[in-house]
């Protein structure tokens, strides 16, 4: 049952996500060969999972699509350009370069959207 379109019951519509205990800012990512891969994957996630955690929500289905989109398509990001340190495939590497075009220009798409229908346009 909704309490307000498009928000799922117990949401209460203002930024963050209501009851949940939200865990520390993660440091922001840095793809570097310093750290091993699973570390850069693991960092990546933690980024993404903060970001999405608090996107500010609304209860309007477009914004708050667009608000929790925006950290996953950067999470995406962050992930491809960890593995292009590490991995020699060329159908990986080709993969993760295609992936860091087209999720940074759905990104750019979704901040103009943001902007257009007068909301912060949040960085991701």
């Amino acid at each position: 049952m909704n309490n307000m379109a498009g928000a799922p019951a117990g949401h209460d519509g203002h930024g963050g996500h209501g009851g949940h205990t939200m865990p520390a800012k993660p440091p922001a990512f840095v793809a570097s060969t310093a750290k091993p891969f699973g570390g850069l994957m693991d960092d990546a996630m933690n980024v993404m999972d903060y970001g999405m955690q608090q996107a500010p929500m609304n209860g309007n289905a477009e914004h708050d699509f667009v608000s929790m989109m925006l950290p996953h398509h950067q999470g995406a990001v962050d992930m491809a350009r960890a593995v292009l340190l590490y991995s020699q495939d060329p159908e990986i590497r080709n993969l993760a370069l295609g992936i860091i075009a087209e999720q940074q220009n759905e990104i750019q798409v979704m901040q103009a959207w943001l902007k257009r229908h007068g909301y912060p346009s949040t960085a991701p």
